[in-house]
């Protein structure tokens, strides 16, 4: 994720301050159904599945044996059938990969309905009253929980990506959604920007392979209370005893900071900088880095490739 100077005014202000709808063209949604849809993806993934009722969702991730991300998705709960919703590009992936771990005796079956629906995500502090219009009462809605009305289906997320809605249309919908919404369409680097200030990890960027959830700022989607899933014994043993040896953090500097830089105290390698960019609120270029723990303190000085940085607390703001 490089860093972009320009930004398109209408979208920073909604996404600060209003509400602006994301258009996720790549974004696909995969359905499991039959009778162990849900023992399945529990005994893959670091949440806890099986505690969600019809109209619950929650935000999991598949592990690898050594605890690392391979993906990160969204689990909704509906009569009969659990929809996931992977990040943009990751769909064939991800279908790929589930399809490959249904046992001989699983009652598991993965549909990749991704050419009957479209995902759009209308974001910003003003996100609810902007599906005003689409009868979906979404201020009603507790952060996780789904509702739908007609043929659209809305899912309620602050915690994960930048804080919004979820929406689920048909895809000859798409434009008269977008339509009636009547909002800016948030560019792709105002949403870099604010999910920067904000803190969010992004798959590409901080949600890689090259970490753990724990690293990546993802421990809240990692359920304590469930049974065994790959890489559970890791991301445990981590948890308990504190072993959590890098984490995600802020960094902020008087000159840009490019993604991919690594960061450095002196000669000594301590981590690397994952994305970032010019905050025009900020008035600062800012950046998400994963360090060693040792030198994620806020305050604390570092070098990221050629330029001085100054380790920051997240969410740069609220």
């Amino acid at each position: 994720m490089n860093q972009s100077t320009t930004h398109d005014a209408a979208s920073t202000d909604a996404l600060r301050t209003g509400a602006a709808v994301r258009l996720d063209p790549l974004a696909g949604v995969l359905i499991l159904r039959d009778a162990d849809r849900v023992d399945f993806l529990q005994r893959m993934t670091t949440n806890n599945i099986a505690a969600l009722r019809d109209g619950q969702s929650c935000v999991t991730v598949l592990t690898s044996p050594t605890a690392k991300i391979i993906h990160v998705f969204t689990v909704l709960a509906r009569p009969e059938e659990l929809w996931l919703l992977p990040a943009p590009g990751e769909t064939a992936a991800l279908e790929r990969h589930l399809s490959g771990q249904i046992f001989f005796m699983d009652k598991v079956k993965v549909a990749n309905v991704s050419g009957d629906y479209a995902r759009l995500r209308v974001i910003g502090p003003q996100a609810a009253g902007a599906l005003a219009g689409l009868d979906l009462a979404a201020a009603e809605l507790g952060d996780g929980d789904a509702r739908q009305a007609g043929d659209l289906v809305v899912v309620a997320q602050q915690t994960y990506d930048l804080p919004g809605f979820e929406l689920i249309v048909p895809a000859p919908s798409v434009d008269d959604v977008v339509a009636r919404l009547e909002l800016p369409v948030a560019d792709d680097a105002a949403c870099l920007v604010r999910r920067i200030e904000l803190g969010r990890p992004a798959p590409g960027a901080e949600i890689t392979g090259e970490y753990s959830p724990l690293e990546a700022g993802l421990a809240w989607a990692c359920a304590e209370n469930k049974g065994c899933y790959t890489g559970q014994e890791i991301i445990a043993r981590q948890i308990t005893y504190d072993k959590v040896t890098r984490q995600l953090v802020g960094l902020r500097s008087d000159a840009p900071l490019s993604a991919g830089s690594t960061v450095r105290d002196g000669e000594r390698e301590v981590g690397q900088v994952t994305s970032s960019a010019y905050s025009p609120a900020l008035q600062a270029h800012i950046a998400l880095a994963i360090l060693k723990r040792t030198h994620s303190e806020p305050g604390t000085a570092v070098r990221a490739g050629d330029t001085d940085a100054t380790v920051a607390a997240l969410p740069f703001d609220a």
